[in-house]
């Protein structure tokens, strides 16, 4: 399936970029955690739903308690977990104070940028295909030929694993999440 892109004017009067137009990507359901551990176990595996759900929890548990010591994680090819902190600055080093002048303790991530699985912006937008939601006549769901996910069986068995990307109840309403990248004012 493409990513879905809807074009936007800034209509912000102020802005440098006033009047012109920005993509953003439209989301059209955020997968929660129980439904993508069901989708990974739609991925010929051996293991039923829970077993994912059981082998997911005890991850992100894991993953958790290795941050707040301290560690960095990496996630496979995916990309690395870490800790940031938002914090005041003091006049002196003697001054900074962790109670008072740290304000935030933050999960981050940075994508992987290997050979193997490069996610780097300029990376992931050769791997993508986009679609401009005005080309899909009024529906925001694409036809399901888009899908780079093949259909599984309902047994799992699918001849090559993967969800079909067809939701019997889709989301009535997408999002348009974000502003698309910081070179683009958000125009909401």
């Amino acid at each position: 399936m493409p990513v879905l892109v809807k074009v936007k004017q800034n209509k912000i009067p102020k802005s440098a970029a006033n009047g012109k137009w920005y993509g953003h990507v439209v989301t059209t359901k955020t997968m929660t955690y129980q439904e993508l551990c069901k989708h990974m176990s739609e991925h010929n595996s051996i293991y039923g739903e829970d077993v994912c759900l059981g082998i997911a929890n005890k991850l992100q548990n894991c993953i958790l308690e290795q941050l707040l010591e301290g560690k960095k994680v990496q996630f496979g090819e995916l990309g690395t977990f870490y800790l940031s902190v938002k914090s005041a600055g003091a006049e002196k080093e003697k001054d900074f104070n962790l109670g008072t002048n740290i304000h935030g303790l933050y999960l981050s991530f940075s994508p992987s940028r290997t050979d193997v699985n490069n996610l780097s912006s300029k990376m992931l937008k050769k791997r993508a295909s986009f679609m401009n939601v005005k080309d899909l006549g009024g529906s925001l769901t694409p036809n399901p030929s888009q899908s780079l996910t093949p259909n599984p069986s309902p047994a799992g068995e699918g001849d090559q694993g993967g969800g079909n990307n067809q939701s019997p109840n889709p989301s009535p309403a997408p999002s348009t999440g974000g502003n698309g990248g910081d070179d683009q004012p958000d125009m909401d």
